[in-house]
């Protein structure tokens, strides 16, 4: 949680010394600040999505610019992590790719007394990636179904009318994410309709990792945020359902929420956030904080939509009332 930054052995015996030095001058005029009192800072711990984790360093490197008193420490895990953490009250921030539980809400509340609450920073299009090479110009979301699916038919390319140059063996290589994946819990409720994954697939830590394997991999294909796009990979085009336009993932097709597998992005924090905490989401808000989203590739929160923290979802319905 948000504390004074602790002070190491070293630094706490250097503090006395210089303490001592103080007062033994007390008698010939005031004490100077040290720099041990310069160096103490304010430590906002954030964690959670991986989708979220490269922004959110970003976001910490360029605060600390604008608050030098203030360290964001950010580590990723996946939102389940992050959103695990909150509902003990051991960070202060919690980054979410997907939307909290009504059942986490009211863990929160259980645990320490306070609702969670959400504030938008961005959206992103959850991109479904194949190899360069790959030939296929759109796919639709109940092919993505029979792909990733328990019960699913398709194995091969050739079964989606998809012939892969230099390749013998056309069999289909699933990439997927690890359950505690905000992603994973995404693109299982918006593109399997809520069934469970098939076993089989290739389930990842991180969105880099799934991208770094789909680009070395010609017959892969696999999920990850818009923002972890490279060279050695093509964004495939996704239709809601056949015979319907396939929509490429981009920021106006986010915007107009035409690309079906469209996303927000999340912060949450235990109640009302305070001090700090409070500075820092406001400025993740402005114009400095929403430049770094679009930096990273993903989409800033429309304009006037940035003020506009949530509730989070509350099985008990004490969820905190927006402000």
């Amino acid at each position: 949680m948000t504390r004074p930054r602790p002070q190491a052995p070293f630094r706490l015996s250097a503090l006395a010394l210089a303490s001592a030095l103080a007062v033994s001058a007390c008698g010939g005029g005031g004490a100077k600040e040290t720099k041990e009192t310069k160096a103490s800072r304010t430590v906002i711990q954030n964690k959670g999505s991986d989708t979220m984790v490269n922004v959110a360093q970003v976001w910490a490197e360029e605060y600390r610019k604008a608050a030098p008193d203030v360290e964001v420490e950010v580590s990723g895990g996946g939102s389940g992590v992050g959103i695990a953490a909150l509902l003990k009250g051991a960070v202060d921030v919690a980054n979410a790719s997907r939307d909290l539980k009504p059942s986490e809400a009211e863990q929160a509340l259980k645990n320490t007394g306070k609702s969670p609450v959400g504030f938008n920073v961005g959206s992103d299009a959850l991109a479904v990636y194949v190899h360069k090479d790959n030939p296929i110009t759109e796919i639709t979301v109940e092919q993505l179904t029979e792909l990733y699916a328990e019960g699913g038919k398709v194995t091969r390319w050739s079964e989606l009318g998809v012939t892969i140059p230099g390749v013998k063996d056309d069999t289909i290589v699933r990439v997927s994410r690890q359950s505690s994946s905000g992603t994973y819990e995404f693109f299982r409720e918006h593109a399997l309709g809520n069934r469970d994954f098939r076993l089989g697939s290739r389930d990842l830590n991180g969105s880099k990792e799934v991208v770094e394997l789909v680009g070395t991999t010609p017959t892969a294909i696999g999920y990850s945020g818009m923002g972890y796009a490279t060279a050695s990979v093509k964004m495939v085009p996704v239709a809601p359902k056949a015979g319907a336009p396939a929509v490429a993932p981009t920021i106006a097709a986010v915007h107009d929420k035409s690309y079906p597998l469209a996303r927000s992005l999340h912060l949450y924090t235990l109640g009302e956030p305070e001090g700090a905490v409070k500075a820092y989401i406001d400025w993740i808000l402005s114009p400095a904080g929403q430049r770094v989203v679009e930096d990273a590739g993903y989409v800033p929160v429309a304009a006037g939509a940035a003020e506009a923290p949530s509730a989070a979802p509350a099985a008990t319905g004490t969820a905190q009332p927006k402000p």
